[in-house]
């Protein structure tokens, strides 16, 4: 049984940083097809943040470009997102979620529909 665990979220001051780590149980990060970060702030719809590819390749959606970055450690079996520079605007709750497909493009999605695999979320909020 595959298992995402968000943990790192908290409150921040703009400008501040946090870690956000994704544990995964049940499956190994190293053959995930695609993972990745997505946000929910409220009355929003769900938002594509980062996404890695089995392979290596990443991007990220606009408003995060340059300052977020996605990474993964399959020793630990772990996905990361390291968010620099933050904004009141990146308030929101934020999902680690994850594909078995492989993707031969070598591009991961950002769209919520592609993932089947899904955290319960941690919260971060940026104060101004």
């Amino acid at each position: 049984q595959v298992q995402l665990a968000e943990s790192g979220g908290g409150s921040v001051q703009a400008g501040g940083s946090l870690r956000l780590s994704c544990a995964a149980s049940g499956y190994m990060t190293s053959t995930f097809g695609c993972m990745a970060w997505f946000r929910q702030a409220p009355g929003k719809e769900r938002e594509g943040v980062a996404v890695i590819h089995l392979y290596g390749g990443t991007s990220y959606g606009e408003s995060v470009k340059g300052r977020f970055s996605i990474s993964k450690d399959n020793a630990k079996n772990t996905l990361y997102l390291q968010m620099n520079s933050l904004k009141p605007e990146d308030t929101a709750m934020y999902y680690c979620a994850a594909d078995k497909g492989i993707r031969y493009g070598g591009n991961c999605p950002h769209d919520s529909s592609e993932y089947n695999y899904w955290g319960q979320g941690t919260q971060v909020t940026v104060s101004s």
